[in-house]
């Protein structure tokens, strides 16, 4: 099926390693104009690249910190200075530092991962919706987790997460009048690809193994029901056909959990 990203406007945030690359390399197969938005400039830039030549219609790279203030307007404002509007909004952008809930105490942690987490997603969502609500059309996707539902040893990540799909839903109730849908793709546990860039700003900059050992990562597999490992494809998939007119186009408020079964909400 043709999902109907030819030419569509796409802006995917954190897309500089992992999901994000994943996600725009799936709109960019479908021939969609993707902004690649990462703080890492030169792992930006690779995407942007990457997504050329896999047949984006454009691709362009915007290196940016999502914390900043005015940060989610400076995305927006790009994206309708190259190409008059923004016609898919993927808020993907996301850090994480696991650790025991009790001994998690310092407040500048909190903050940092609330700021990037959550706020980033408000600001750009914010940004993007004045122009999807002048167009009547657009589609906003928020990247939440399997932590989002309780998990060992993530509940700062965990608590931005599940504030993300109550902050999806109330996007869809107040833009559905606009023509604006609003859904979560929640991912299990995903591995960057072993040929693949992370930047030095990337939870995976210190390697696999410093966030999940092989027997953790293990573990975490043969409690799925598919007992395989999610690949940053697959999210990029759930991603494009959530974000489809054609394909979802009565889809809006809705979890889609895309970890092999590892959560079923």
């Amino acid at each position: 099926m043709d999902l109907g990203h030819t030419g569509a406007r796409v802006v995917v945030t954190g897309a500089g390693a992992n999901i994000g690359r994943g996600i725009a390399h799936v709109f960019a197969r479908e021939g969609a104009r993707v902004l690649v938005v990462d703080i890492d400039g030169v792992q930006a830039d690779a995407v942007a690249r990457e997504a050329s030549e896999l047949g984006a219609k454009d691709a362009l790279a915007l290196s940016i910190d999502l914390t900043t203030d005015g940060a989610g307007h400076h995305v927006v404002a790009r994206t309708l200075e190259a190409w008059g509007g923004i016609d898919v909004l993927v808020n993907n952008a996301g850090w994480s530092r696991p650790g025991w809930f009790t001994e998690q105490t310092d407040r500048a942690l909190w903050h940092r991962t609330v700021d990037l987490n959550l706020l980033a997603a408000v600001d750009c969502t914010q940004a993007a919706l004045v122009p999807m609500q002048e167009a009547r059309r657009g589609a906003v996707v928020f990247l939440s987790s399997d932590a989002a539902f309780g998990a060992v040893r993530q509940g700062i990540y965990g608590s931005t997460k599940a504030a993300l799909i109550s902050l999806a839903r109330t996007v869809a109730r107040e833009n559905g009048r606009y023509g604006i849908r609003s859904n979560v793709v929640a991912p299990g546990i995903v591995l960057p690809p072993d040929d693949a860039g992370v930047g030095e700003h990337s939870v995976w900059a210190g390697g696999k193994d410093s966030l999940y050992s092989p027997d953790q990562v293990d573990s975490i597999v043969r409690t799925q029901a598919l007992r395989r490992l999610t690949t940053p494809e697959d999210i990029g998939n759930a991603v494009a056909w959530v974000a489809s007119e054609t394909a979802a186009r009565q889809v809006t408020g809705q979890v889609v959990a895309v970890g092999g079964g590892s959560s079923m909400p």
